[in-house]
């Protein structure tokens, strides 16, 4: 059974500009599994909720098969849209929307990058209708036809910066961006983690350095990182996104070096770089400066882990499947 379900399975990691509130978060997080009439929606399972305090922003990881999906998310989506509002949102990390961030990502064999973009377009279209007034900007495989990654939509729209108006802002779908809910960014792509390295400093300027060494547009950065430095419980965290990509850069291939693990996508092997590389560069950048690492958190899964766990989820019927990750990891 869990093979079958495998095949057509897409997931959604949602993020929502909310991370203090748990019973708030966890309201968002039952909405993907709860049908119309509040019972329970077989075939779809919450696999992970994780909250940051400082950065008031939490990622519900959300699978079900791609004729779930869009339902799923969009229960979700509502939810945090009643819950959350823009106006009073405080928080370090950069965001623009009470639901900042709806990416889908194909699981399947039997799901591709297309599909999921057309999902991401449906689902943009009927939030915007079921919510009125919010709005949405597309990315990657849902941005026909340029298929721009979200690094380069959120710098054309600015979403890194504190000071942009967003009057100024021309979503791709719905109206002008309100302040209450915000600026959605609504997606397709092959799997991305986040992979995030605290340095031993409070200096965000030497932060931004390390940052700059390993972004991939750096002439020795690593292929797939797109990464800010951010303040974090009285440390810099390198907070990173690990796209997915279709060929390993030469330098991922040297001898004694950890594998790049693979996944396939409509018969195509997607690659991402592994933690251990990202913070054995942030250690060595930041060991220039004299500064150490504290840690290193992977967020959520790695695209085979989300696949594996949520056929496990979905054969055994769990929909907090978050409630009970813990113990299984243990």
């Amino acid at each position: 059974m869990a093979s079958t379900l495998g095949r057509r399975l897409v997931a959604c990691l949602l993020n929502i500009s909310e991370g203090r509130q748990k019973d708030l978060v966890e309201k968002v997080a039952q909405a993907a599994i709860t049908d119309s009439h509040g019972g329970r929606q077989k075939g779809t399972t919450v696999l992970n909720i994780f909250s940051d305090y400082d950065y008031n922003r939490s990622v519900i990881t959300i699978v079900a098969s791609i004729e779930l999906i869009k339902e799923a998310v969009l229960s979700a989506c509502e939810r945090a849209f009643s819950l959350i509002d823009m106006k009073e949102h405080k928080g370090v990390h950069p965001c623009m929307g009470a639901v900042d961030l709806v990416p889908l990502y194909p699981l399947g064999e039997e799901v591709d990058l297309k599909d999921c973009g057309k999902k991401a377009q449906a689902l943009a279209a009927a939030l915007t209708e079921r919510v009125l007034g919010t709005s949405a900007f597309y990315f990657g495989w849902a941005d026909v036809p340029q298929c721009r990654g979200l690094a380069q939509r959120r710098k054309e729209i600015g979403w890194f910066r504190k000071d942009t108006n967003l009057d100024t802002i021309q979503p791709d779908i719905g109206p002008q961006p309100s302040k209450r809910y915000g600026l959605t960014g609504v997606g397709a792509s092959p799997y991305v983690m986040t992979c995030n390295v605290t340095i031993n400093t409070q200096d965000i300027a030497l932060g931004r350095d390390v940052a700059a060494g390993i972004r991939e547009s750096s002439p020795c950065g690593i292929q797939g990182i797109q990464v800010i430095a951010l303040p974090h419980e009285g440390t810099v965290e390198i907070a990173c996104n690990v796209e997915s990509v279709q060929e390993i850069p030469p330098s991922g291939l040297g001898a004694g070096m950890e594998p790049w693990p693979a996944f396939n996508i409509g018969g195509q092997n997607f690659y991402h770089a592994p933690a251990s590389l990202i913070k054995d560069c942030v250690t060595e950048l930041a060991g220039r400066y004299g500064v150490s690492t504290k840690g290193t958190a992977l967020v959520g899964f790695t695209p085979l882990e989300c696949k594996g766990l949520a056929e496990r989820a979905l054969a055994q019927d769990i929909g907090e499947f978050w409630k009970v990750l813990h113990s299984l990891r243990m």
